[in-house]
């Protein structure tokens, strides 16, 4: 049986064309699956194209209408060509979900150049090319519907940008410094792109997806601890008593899309269980 999407009358209209980048595992296939069972035409992207074909399928076969485009979103031809299988597919593109992005356990004093440039790359350069490439596409179209946006785009930040201190600072520095970053370029973007395209952020806290498993795995590795438990004591910090799950992510990300949202732009979100308060 499939997880029920959220059913608020304002959700995307069934039919809306929605690209997620990063969409074959974690957040980004959470997101896919919650867009789809709320009626919306999903175009897949990851830079691994074996898992993008199969999320793609795995899709399909419970009745949605979804399409694949294998890209590296470091890559700006890579780009376009995503935003290109979304219009041709279902001519035209209404949300893009900018949500792929790396992170990785490092101590401060150990990181080089190549881990700040992969950070930056992909999580922010990765963020501004896809937005790019999706905000030409959506400036020439009409709007969704009389006196709505052209279109609309969703950022991936993170609660990690909010703050500096905490217990994982020292090993997260250019993830910490790429999601602030997101967090300025989505309030860039949409001052420069208003009134004909939303753009907002979203700011999960702790998601339990294989990106926490691993990070878990190192830390416990470099502080000679177990597996499991830097996950659990972060997870008893969460006022809301539990890890969050894509799903929790979806619900913010489908209110973004939706018209009861279009009077909203440049707004970063926490949906992080009430980890981070303001």
């Amino acid at each position: 049986m499939s997880v029920s999407s959220p059913t608020l009358a304002t959700l995307p209209p069934a039919g809306a064309v929605v690209a997620i980048t990063g969409a074959a595992q974690g957040i980004g296939l959470g997101l896919a699956r919650h867009f789809a069972q709320a009626g919306a035409r999903v175009v897949l992207s990851d830079v691994n194209a074996e898992a993008c074909t199969a999320a793609r399928d795995a899709l399909r076969a419970e009745g949605h209408e979804v399409e694949a485009a294998a890209a590296d979103v470091t890559d700006a031809a890579a780009c376009e060509r995503m935003v290109d299988t979304a219009v041709r597919a279902f001519g035209r593109l209404d949300v893009m979900v900018c949500n792929a992005g790396v992170a990785q356990v490092k101590p401060f004093m150990e990181l080089q150049g190549a881990d700040w440039d992969l950070h930056f790359a992909v999580n922010v350069k990765g963020a501004f090319l896809s937005l790019q490439a999706a905000a030409r596409r959506m400036k020439e179209q009409t709007p969704l519907a009389e006196g709505r946006p052209r279109g609309k785009v969703i950022t991936m930040a993170s609660i990690a940008a909010r703050y500096g201190a905490g217990v994982m600072a020292p090993y997260q520095g250019p993830y910490r410094a790429s999601k602030a970053a997101v967090v300025s370029l989505t309030q860039t973007a949409a001052y420069t792109l208003s009134p004909d395209i939303t753009v907002n952020a979203l700011c999960p806290g702790i998601v339990a997806t294989d990106m926490w498993t691993r990070m878990d795995r190192d830390l416990a590795h470099l502080n000679n601890g177990r597996e499991g438990d830097v996950f659990a004591s972060r997870v008893a910090n969460v006022p809301m008593g539990r890890a969050q799950t894509p799903q929790d992510v979806a619900g913010l990300a489908l209110f973004l899309a939706s018209p009861a949202s279009d009077y909203m732009t440049g707004q970063s979100i926490n949906i992080d269980g009430g980890l981070v308060l303001s």
